[in-house]
């Protein structure tokens, strides 16, 4: 399949037919693949009817001048991944953070920076926000897609500039006929997940629609009745559809609902109950690692004193119930030798949640409008857009002595934009050049700008290099701090003083031949003005830090098809951290080694995946304002052991329609808990929740169906 480039779009005063100049021109666009929709993504993958390219064969870059890493739907069915977090975990440069380990909150980390800086898009349209990403991305379902595009870096695009990691976008999939699909799994814990897709194609278009439901117990590793997972059931369910031709435009969009119900802490599910014990100790502090010799409090770390617990079940619980509706369309339109993109979508987020007694309800709106035109221009192809983004977040909240603290962090953000991008080939298409510029004027933060330059060099026909330059800024919200169980005060002050940045530099080289394929990356992030809330009893204040926080990195992946049945890949990460006291407040492993295996032939499919995680400096991300402390009154260790994780998933076809599988993760069952708890006491002999570093969840075997037509 010929692939056209900048230079065919040059070429013949571009008489060239209308499919070949789409093509060129959809390659040829300015703003990142990770951000844009499907159709303006380069063929990096082809299907014919159902059947798909082998993933050892594909490339690990889209054909863009950017890198855009993919991962496809096969790559996700084979890992048994039911939601997006657990898609993307464990590959070079990408993992899941948890931030509390009751109520289990996770983001997408890039780079090895916060997840919050990770902004995540559907079909390139952006409907998440750190409030809605905190527990909502958990709920994000996979079916229905066609792969999950990731781009690392500031400013990775001309539409997200507060992308300040870079962006993971959702493409889905336009079904070519009918076709439908049911999955039934069980597994411990209590786990039921049930998944159902259809969809209709024709000729005009096509229509889908999913259903996923899935729980889980919560999971207590050292017995002392509060759970280090957080037991959960979701419900969601979406219609997709596709229009290839109305009024020239070429339409796809969604209709999606979530419903999530989550608890950590206290064990089951009785809310009220939970919500209700208030005095008391219904847990045993005298089990686990480094265990209290009182099962009803800890050790005092300073004077050696017992410390009572008596606040109920409530005390150590988290109870989140959240509720999600999204929609969008997009559409694309030629104009003569032009193209028109247009997009709209709008979410409603409502949170209701019972944090250790706190209540804290936010209901949150987003907004998105978009419009761009693409032409060939004087020997390039350049790219106008105009977009309007809008976000608020209205809270209610009372402290458990019954205390109001209502708007605590309230904002509301509108933000029109304006953008302009050129790409151009040079010498003789050696070497690809794309630039963009973007505008925005923020109605609280003023004017900001975010550029981006993405340089492209074919070595020859095995290797390339790609040099991507950028900055983003993001406009800082209480949000991610309030909501995690320290909802301890009446006012917040914003003392900011500005929006946060940051400036990447990430250099990206890909090579290809026969049975091996290879991609190393090396980044350099600078973030300013990071922002951090300074807790404090009854006023906090959302600060900025005073110094950088700056983050480099080296990973690769290689990867070689041994045989025509299995094929097997090594990947590699280091990172250093060089960040002042509370701004990187999660532990982050300094190194790590990635190792699948995947053996396919005939019926039988065998997916093999061990992570080795590195030591982790505890002290560095914990103890630089405060020691941890076990309830033994020792202190937590400064560093975390090495360990291992193993999963593996096995799947039989027993015919063209049924398939069955199994699978087990984390089988030799490594778990913070069993060397380290993830509960800590400080300085004063007051517990908090967040020392995480490892698993917070052993071995987990599971088995189920699978039918297709």
């Amino acid at each position: 399949m010929k692939v056209f480039s900048t230079k065919d779009l040059q070429r013949d005063n571009l008489r060239l037919k209308p499919v070949a100049w789409i093509l060129a021109a959809l390659v040829a666009a300015p703003a990142s693949a990770a951000d844009l929709p499907e159709k303006e993504k380069t063929l990096g993958e082809i299907v014919v009817g159902n059947k798909r390219e082998s993933s050892a064969k594909r490339p690990y870059l889209r054909n863009e001048i950017a890198p855009v890493e993919s991962c496809t739907v096969e790559e996700f069915t084979k890992s048994g991944a039911t939601n997006i977090n657990e898609a993307l975990d464990k590959r070079p440069g990408v993992a899941v953070q948890v931030e509390c380990s009751i109520c289990n909150a996770r983001f997408i980390s890039l780079n090895n920076l916060p997840g919050r800086y990770t902004t995540l898009l559907i079909d390139g349209v952006p409907l998440f926000s750190a409030v809605s990403q905190a527990y909502g991305l958990d709920s994000v379902g996979l079916r229905g897609l066609e792969r999950i595009d990731l781009m690392r870096g500031a400013g990775a695009s001309g539409l997200t500039p507060d992308a300040l990691a870079g962006t993971v976008n959702m493409v889905t999939r336009r079904p070519v006929k009918d076709e439908g699909m049911i999955e039934m799994a069980i597994g411990q814990y209590g786990s039921r997940r049930l998944d159902a897709q259809a969809a209709s194609a024709g000729t005009a278009g096509a229509v889908t629609a999913n259903i996923h439901t899935n729980q889980h117990d919560s999971v207590d590793g050292d017995d002392n009745g509060v759970s280090e997972y957080t037991g959960y059931y979701r419900k969601l369910g979406g219609i997709g559809f596709f229009v290839d031709d109305l009024g020239g435009f070429k339409l796809k969009g969604r209709i999606d609902a979530i419903d999530e119900k989550r608890n950590g802490g206290a064990l089951g599910t009785d809310y009220d109950a939970i919500k209700a014990s208030r005095s008391g100790n219904p847990f045993n502090f005298s089990r686990g690692a480094h265990a209290s010799p009182y099962a009803d409090g800890w050790v005092n770390p300073v004077n050696g004193s017992k410390v009572s617990y008596t606040d109920g079940r409530t005390g150590l619980s988290e109870i989140i119930f959240t509720q999600r509706q999204s929609a969008y369309v997009t559409g694309e339109k030629r104009l003569g030798e032009a193209l028109l993109n247009v997009a709209v979508g709008y979410a409603r987020h409502d949170q209701d949640s019972f944090y250790e007694g706190n209540i804290y309800k936010a209901k949150q709106n987003q907004g998105y409008l978009m419009g761009s035109l693409k032409a060939p221009l004087a020997g390039g192809v350049w790219t106008v857009l105009a977009d309007w983004r809008y976000e608020d977040l209205r809270s209610q909240a009372r402290l458990p002595d019954g205390t109001p603290a209502n708007g605590l962090d309230n904002y509301t953000f509108r933000t029109p934009g304006l953008g302009v991008g050129a790409n151009y080939a040079l010498f003789d298409e050696q070497l690809e050049v794309g630039v963009n510029l973007r505008g925005e004027n923020h109605n609280v933060y003023g004017t900001q700008l975010a550029p981006r330059v993405n340089l492209l060099w074919h070595h020859n026909e095995h290797a390339n290099s790609r040099l991507s330059m950028g900055q983003g800024y993001r406009a800082p919200t209480s949000y991610f701090e309030q909501d995690h169980g320290i909802l301890k005060t009446l006012v917040i002050r914003n003392e900011t003083g500005g929006v946060e940045k940051s400036k990447n530099l990430m250099y990206s080289f890909d090579w290809q031949d026969g049975d091996w394929k290879f991609l190393g990356n090396a980044h350099y992030t600078k973030l300013d003005k990071l922002a951090y809330l300074d807790v404090g009893a009854t006023e906090s204040v959302l600060r900025s830090a005073s110094e950088s926080v700056k983050v480099k990195g080296l990973d690769m992946q290689l990867g070689y098809q041994v045989s025509k049945s299995l094929a097997a890949s090594l990947g590699l990460e280091a990172a250093h951290y060089d960040f002042p006291v509370g701004t990187l407040a999660f532990a982050r492993p300094d190194r790590r080694i990635y190792l699948t295996a995947d053996w396919d032939s005939g019926p039988l499919d065998i997916f093999v995946r061990a992570t080795w995680t590195g030591p982790q400096n505890l002290k560095k991300f914990y103890y630089r304002d405060e020691q941890h402390y076990n309830f033994d009154g020792s202190a937590k260790p400064d560093k975390s052991p090495a360990f291992w994780t193993v999963d593996t998933r096995i799947q039989y076809a027993i015919d063209k329609r049924w398939a069955v599988f199994a699978g087990a993760d984390n089988i030799f069952n490594f778990k913070q808990s069993d060397h380290d708890g993830m509960l800590w006491v400080n300085a004063d002999g007051a517990v908090d929740v967040t020392h995480i570093w490892g698993p917070n969840r052993g071995r987990f075997v599971y088995g189920g169906l699978r039918f297709e037509i």
